[in-house]
């Protein structure tokens, strides 16, 4: 045997371990790119609009505009939900309620770093960070979910879904604009959350005890981090999506957000209706509908079950990995299509009974989106009636014109990823 094969053969000898730990890679399991085919991987985010109702990407982009410029700098009493507080901040009210909101706050810097808005995010971020986020223990880096217009906190706890859509904003921000100084090295200040979440107590009934905001046992987002409420989830919580590009680009604990996304993605099978699709607002970690002690009918599809719809589809839009979201966001359609498509109610019993009476656009918003992962027949009519959806104003606009503003991003494909590398990497597998 020449020199060189015996070199080549003890190369190949002190090589195989490591090639063998590649490819099984029990700390991050991988996947070949090659037959992957959501956005995150081809980059194309299709334009349901122009696709499926042939309009011009001039009109799209018009309504896109129209409907920013309305809901941010429209009239102070009917129109706009933004609010510029000088010299650099501002702050998004829920007219209903006439408070603050974590949520508010984070659709209205996701809807900037989209629109490439950067002097709104970094309003908004400020104001945040300013006025809810926590500066010393037991809350430390959290947010308190609502507050006064002044700034004056209402109530301390965090609704978790806001922490979840200011790390993956921030994220975004860092890697369409870079990262500046202070609190807009908005990379930094994302992992500070990320940090934070996994950092607190891990679990307690007490009412005063701050616990993490993902059960590490379970693997889930939690609906409040704080005494017995963090003993259940909400289903609109769940962002799989976001949690795979945590994954990738977190500072620590990457195997932690893989795990989280494939259990999310797993638990939202769970917790839908078999036959209409529906979610409840509320559910245990298995899946299964609960209220909470203080009541509230969570039990069914209410308000905040809206929202699904939405986070299975961009999941599915963006990473493709799994074909039931295709079959969910059929049966969903199907089951409104059924109770009529432009005058179906917004709250259902799972099994599918009214218990609102109200056609509610945001809830038109979000069935508009999960056409972007169905194939029904009927999936059409539901991105038309987004189009023709006039921009939410009054009382109501709050929720409503945020979840259409969102939607509109989303159905355009103008909802993108902005990665932090310079290309896509493998990523998480069940």
């Amino acid at each position: 045997m020449s020199h060189k094969r015996i070199f080549f053969l003890v190369l190949l000898l002190i090589l195989l371990p490591a090639l063998v730990h590649f490819s099984s890679c029990s700390e991050h399991t991988l996947v070949n790119r090659s037959i992957q085919k959501g956005a995150y991987y081809t980059g194309m985010y299709p334009n349901l609009f122009i696709s499926l109702l042939g309009q011009p990407d001039s009109l799209v982009d018009e309504k896109i505009n129209t409907a920013y410029h309305q809901l941010f700098y429209g009239d102070d009493k009917d129109e706009r939900v933004y609010y510029p507080v000088e010299p650099d901040m501002a702050y998004i009210k829920d007219i209903n309620n006439a408070d603050v909101r974590t949520e508010g706050m984070t659709y209205g810097m996701m809807i900037a770093v989209q629109l490439d808005k950067k002097d709104e995010f970094d309003r908004l971020w400020k104001w945040s960070v300013t006025y809810l986020q926590h500066k010393e223990p037991p809350h430390e880096n959290y947010f308190a979910w609502h507050a006064k217009p002044s700034g004056e906190i209402i109530d301390a706890n965090s609704a978790s879904d806001g922490e979840e859509w200011y790390v993956t904003a921030l994220l975004f921000a860092a890697a369409r604009w870079g990262n500046g100084a202070g609190i807009f090295n908005y990379q930094a200040e994302a992992q500070k959350i990320l940090d934070a979440m996994l950092s607190k107590e891990e679990s307690s009934d007490q009412p005063n005890v701050v616990t993490n905001m993902f059960n590490k046992k379970e693997k889930q987002i939690v609906f409040v981090p704080v005494g017995n409420a963090d003993d259940f989830t909400d289903p609109s919580y769940h962002v799989p999506h976001f949690y795979e590009l945590w994954a990738r680009w977190a500072n620590r604990e990457n195997q932690f957000w893989c795990d989280v996304a494939n259990t999310s993605r797993q638990y939202l099978k769970k917790t839908v209706h078999p036959e209409t699709g529906l979610a409840p607002d509320y559910s245990t970690f298995d899946g299964s509908p609960i209220d909470p002690p203080w009541g509230g009918g969570h039990v069914h599809f209410q308000f905040d079950a809206w929202r699904v719809a939405m986070n299975i589809a961009v999941d599915y839009q963006w990473f493709a990995r799994d074909e039931w979201a295709i079959e969910q966001s059929n049966r969903l359609l199907n089951f409104f299509y059924s109770k009529g498509i432009k005058t179906y109610p917004n709250l259902y019993t799972l099994d599918g009974k009214p218990i609102g009476q109200d056609h509610s656009a945001g809830l038109v918003a979000m069935n508009a989106v999960a056409a972007l992962a169905s194939t029904n027949e009927h999936r059409t009519e539901f991105v038309q009636e987004l189009w023709e959806l006039p921009i939410p104003r009054g009382t109501y606009r709050y929720y409503d014109g945020l979840l259409y503003m969102l939607a509109l991003l989303q159905v355009s494909g103008k909802f993108r990823i902005y990665d932090l590398l310079d290309n896509p990497v493998p990523a998480c597998m069940p």
